[in-house]
């Protein structure tokens, strides 16, 4: 698989990486830890490099399994994980509010490295924006923990433009990772155009839509009750139906070009900037393989067009979070 930079610093990764939380958190019960370590391992024989999770995925257990999975390939590949939230050991460590004090930092980095048993993390994001804490003291010690050999690389998840700026000026982001789709195109107004002036890097988690965008998914589609899909907006039966359209015109372009819609809209993706690096997750071996198949795919710049133009026709029907969440997010 072709390579990528990320950031001004040089992070080279595949052009594709791999994202791991549904594998023990989020899309139901975590999946059988054996099976998931072989999906992870085959990612690598395929040439993926880059492999995203966090404390938070379980918590503490997706971390493992991917320390556990990637132990052979020391040095061979980058991992990446997140700081930010506060975890209550009295309610079984559930997520408790946002926590990016620099003493939580620097926890979270020293208990990170111990479960996936590394000497440095290569790519350390704040999760999410905490806005009780100055984002300026969380780019600093970052930069800290850089200078210390701990971390390698700074990253934001979900920042919005006036804060990537503030925390790059502290210490350079080298990515930020954020939802971005066929649909879901916010970023393309403001946040691409922010991020190529920067020269900071962009990892879209969910390229597939939380696996709409597969075509799988339809109004009748029923969910586990763990499954935080349930909780959203975009995904009520009545939305699944509407949002239906969008998945059509992928199926069209996919049987023009002889792909699955997935591919399609992957390779849409990669299409966009040459420093956009998608991590689609899966916890199955055989659509891991299609959906990193998706980079072999060349898109004409017509084509990418009318896809561009096809999609934007079609009202996206729920937003991708609460209405709690999405007035958070707005603040970021």
């Amino acid at each position: 698989m072709e390579k990528r930079i990320l950031g001004n610093q040089g992070l080279e990764v595949s052009a594709m990486g791999l994202g791991c939380m549904g594998m023990s958190f989020g899309y139901g019960p975590p999946k059988d830890k054996k099976e998931m370590i072989q999906v992870l391992r085959a990612a690598v024989e395929r040439g993926i490099t880059f492999f995203d999770t966090a404390e938070v995925y379980g918590p503490f257990i997706n971390e493992e399994l991917v320390g556990e999975a990637l132990a052979p390939f020391k040095g061979e590949v980058i991992i990446a994980t997140k700081f930010g939230f506060r975890l209550d050991p009295a309610q079984g460590y559930k997520i408790a509010g946002q926590d990016s004090t620099p003493k939580n930092i620097r926890k979270v980095a020293e208990e990170s490295l111990g479960r996936l048993g590394i000497e440095v993390i290569d790519l350390f994001y704040q999760h999410r924006v905490d806005l009780s804490i100055p984002i300026e003291e969380v780019a600093g010690t970052v930069k800290d923990l850089i200078q210390e050999g701990k971390v390698k690389h700074f990253g934001l998840s979900e920042a919005g433009a006036a804060n990537i700026r503030k925390a790059h000026a502290e210490c350079p982001v080298t990515a930020l990772q954020s939802e971005y789709s066929l649909w879901t195109r916010e970023p393309e107004t403001l946040i691409i155009p922010t991020l190529e002036e920067l020269g900071i890097g962009f990892v879209p988690f969910s390229p597939l839509g939380k696996g709409f965008l597969t075509g799988k998914i339809d109004g009748s589609t029923s969910f586990h009750e763990t499954d935080f899909r349930n909780t959203t907006p975009r995904f009520t039966p009545e939305a699944r139906e509407k949002n239906q359209a969008l998945v059509q015109v992928l199926a069209q372009f996919a049987m023009e070009k002889e792909a699955s819609p997935a591919q399609i809209a992957l390779a849409w993706l990669l299409a966009q900037k040459p420093w956009i690096v998608p991590i689609p997750g899966t916890t199955k071996m055989d659509r891991m393989h299609e959906n990193f198949d998706a980079e072999k795919l060349s898109l004409s710049p017509q084509e990418i067009e009318q896809i561009s133009e096809a999609s934007a026709q079609i009202p996206i029907q729920g937003t991708r979070y609460s209405a709690a969440a999405m007035e958070q997010l707005a603040k970021s």
